[in-house]
């Protein structure tokens, strides 16, 4: 018991540093692809790096959602990988330890990363989404034009609503602007105009949008009455506070939910609509993705040990592949459980079945000493290389 003791403390330890680096490594991935986002934020709106910085760290958890399962399963992988290419395994053997002795510290570690998920999926993404919001909120009170987006209904002005088709962040210049204003009582008005341009009062919330060489139906419902105005430069009064406070006070999106929250909607909801279904998978969802840890993980065991002859390279790449077609699975459970094509059950835990199937089908047959094909498709693809490698020369 003693030996098997400090096996297992040892091929624990192994798997932390490159849980570690994969899951320090995907992170800064999905921060890079964030910072796509925000760029343009600082670039044309002049938002200062300390709210850029809070959006990153807002958006973390969401990230980690799905980084950490993937970092478990790399990890597992290039522990069995290079336990296997050092012919430790085969020394385990000869003492007697089986491929099933070394499965406790195995277990333990995605226990350990489905704990981690749980809490950012039960906690820290719908923290982070409705932090995301406040941060918005008080962005948007300062810089109008980030509510704005080109060729969308804004709807956020109380009783007015504004589309325009193009937008200029840095010169505030609007393009094919539409504006439907029923602020006066009984009164529609309805301004078309070809461009525009956005001033602010300094210190206050409020913005000016002046239009040029535009038109102006007014529809009177009181009277059944209708007119027609032309003009060079018209000005249209904007409260961005009142704008921003909408923002700030509608309904939390699903993904803003907790446990207790998403349950009390669905109770509550008296129809099974698209929205009902999504907020049922979100539900399923906050619980399958940790799931997969354990079946990510024990598919990960019999792919390391078969692919002894392997790269580290080749095993992050098997890795990669094999989330990808997790996550693939999962898309497809998204896609179809919205429209209620199936239990919304189904396509949230389909892919947990699928992959720890597979994993225990893999692992049963590794440790009954049958050869897995998959040197096979490591040759298929080093023969793929060389053959790319040859039209590049060409």
């Amino acid at each position: 018991m003693k030996i098997n003791s400090i096996i297992y403390r040892y091929v624990f330890k192994e798997m932390i540093p490159p849980f570690a680096i994969n899951l320090m490594f995907f992170t800064f991935v999905f921060w890079m692809a964030e910072m796509l986002k925000v760029t343009n934020m600082v670039v044309n709106y002049n938002v200062d790096m300390s709210t850029v910085l809070l959006m990153l760290a807002y958006s973390t958890p969401y990230f980690l959602t799905f980084v950490i399962p993937m970092s478990i399963m790399i990890a597992v992988l290039l522990n069995f990988l290079r336990l296997s290419s050092d012919n430790e395994l085969v020394a385990l053997k000869t003492s007697g330890i089986s491929i099933y002795g070394l499965l406790p510290p195995t277990i333990l570690f995605c226990l350990i990363g489905c704990l981690l998920t749980l809490f950012m999926t039960i906690y820290g993404m719908p923290w982070g989404r409705s932090s995301v919001r406040e941060l918005m909120y008080k962005v948007v009170s300062s810089n109008l034009e980030i509510g704005f987006k080109s060729r969308t209904f804004n709807d956020s002005f109380e009783d007015v609503v504004i589309y325009t088709n193009k937008i200029n962040p840095k010169s505030k210049e609007l393009q094919a602007i539409f504006i439907e204003d029923k602020r006066t009582q009984n009164i529609v008005s309805t301004i078309i105009a070809p461009k525009g341009k956005l001033f602010s009062e300094p210190g206050k919330h409020i913005y000016h949008l002046l239009l040029y060489d535009g038109v102006i139906c007014q529809v009177d419902l009181k009277n059944r009455s209708a007119n027609f105005i032309d003009f060079e430069t018209y000005e249209v009064r904007l409260d961005i506070k009142k704008a921003a406070l909408t923002l700030k006070q509608r309904n939390k999106h699903r993904k803003e939910m907790g446990l207790a929250e998403l349950r009390q909607y669905l109770n509550n909801s008296s129809r099974r609509d698209a929205k009902y279904y999504k907020t049922l998978m979100e539900l399923h969802k906050k619980f399958s993705i940790p799931i997969s840890c354990f079946a990510l993980g024990l598919l990960a065991v019999p792919l390391g040990i078969q692919s002894r002859s392997a790269k580290r390279s080749f095993g992050l790449v098997l890795g990669l592949i094999s989330f990808f077609l997790y996550y693939l699975l999962l898309s497809v459970g998204l896609v179809f459980g919205e429209t209620g094509a199936y239990p919304p059950v189904i396509g949230m835990w389909f892919p947990n079945v699928v992959m720890g199937g597979l994993g225990l089908y893999l692992l049963i047959k590794t440790a009954n000493e049958r050869q897995l094909r998959i040197n096979t498709v490591m040759n298929l693809i080093k023969e793929i290389k060389l053959r790319l490698a040859g039209y590049e020369k060409a």
